[in-house]
């Protein structure tokens, strides 16, 4: 049975009652019932997502930085996105940036009360001396999170670029950045748990934002992964097919040009050296 929906989207009342009574089966299909209107969501939002990548690009390809930070779910999300950019686009490490209230220890574990501190947030990003050529997303389900403005307060002082991700509308969040990409999934399955349909959501719009902005920089030839680190016997593999669809060679030729050239963008660019 559903229940009336509560203005205050993302900590309204389920749409379902006494889950706890709900087959196996029932819940699952609920969930995944619920889950089928996250990219609905999404989808309203394509011209903010738009929006906040072409104000990114420039600064990233003049050498910018690419800041991520919230709390909790959504610090965790910031964070895999970042960390997913080394070796899928073959960036360094300090190009792409997650960061979480209460420091990496609320990666795994909670740290209570971290979120609430909105001055915290600048000395975090005080160590990475961001400046006005990067750029700050940041990512809180009910838009208000203290850390998260504190850090997009100041972010905008010193003049870097301030984007936004959150499920609420008319928060404080879009009132700070720049430009907010502000999903609406509405009440969760489990009331007030949005690492569900709020999480999905902003992990597919982090995934617009980095991928849009890795293929813009270059990093994707055609459909292909061409900087992506051969780190593992699967990677090289891949690479070793990519090279073999984009020369049209042979196995055995396609993996004498990775051995020698070590990345697969490099096979490429010296395809035709002796």
């Amino acid at each position: 049975m559903k229940s009336e929906q509560n203005p205050k989207i993302t900590e309204s009342p389920s749409r379902y009652h006494d889950l706890e009574k709900l087959s196996t089966l029932e819940i699952i299909r609920n969930i995944n019932e619920e889950d089928q209107q996250v990219a609905i969501a999404v989808s309203k939002v394509l011209p903010d997502i738009q929006q906040m990548v072409d104000c990114i690009l420039p600064r990233f390809e003049r050498g910018g930085r690419l800041f991520y930070i919230g709390a909790g779910t959504s610090g965790r999300l910031g964070i895999l996105d970042a960390s997913e950019i080394p070796p899928t686009y073959g960036l360094p490490h300090d190009r792409v940036i997650g960061l979480i209230a209460g420091g990496d220890g609320a990666i795994r574990k909670s740290v209570e009360f971290a979120e609430d501190d909105p001055g915290q947030a600048r000395k975090d990003l005080e160590e990475f001396e961001i400046d006005r050529n990067d750029a700050l997303v940041g990512i809180a389900a009910s838009g208000s999170t203290p850390y998260v403005i504190g850090g997009l307060e100041y972010a905008k002082k010193i003049g870097a670029f301030t984007g936004g991700i959150t499920n609420n509308p008319n928060s404080v969040l879009a009132s700070v950045a720049d430009v907010t990409a502000e999903v609406v999934v509405g009440p969760e399955f489990v009331t007030g748990s949005t690492r569900m349909k709020s999480g999905t959501a902003q992990k597919m719009v982090l995934n617009m934002i980095s991928t849009t902005l890795m293929i813009k920089i270059g990093r994707v030839k055609g459909n292909k992964m061409v900087n992506m680190q051969l780190n593992n016997e699967k990677l090289v593999r891949r690479g070793v097919k990519f090279i073999m669809e984009e020369l049209s060679v042979g196995p055995e030729q396609a993996q004498a040009l990775l051995d020698k050239y070590g990345s697969v963008k490099e096979a490429l660019v010296h395809r035709t050296d002796p």
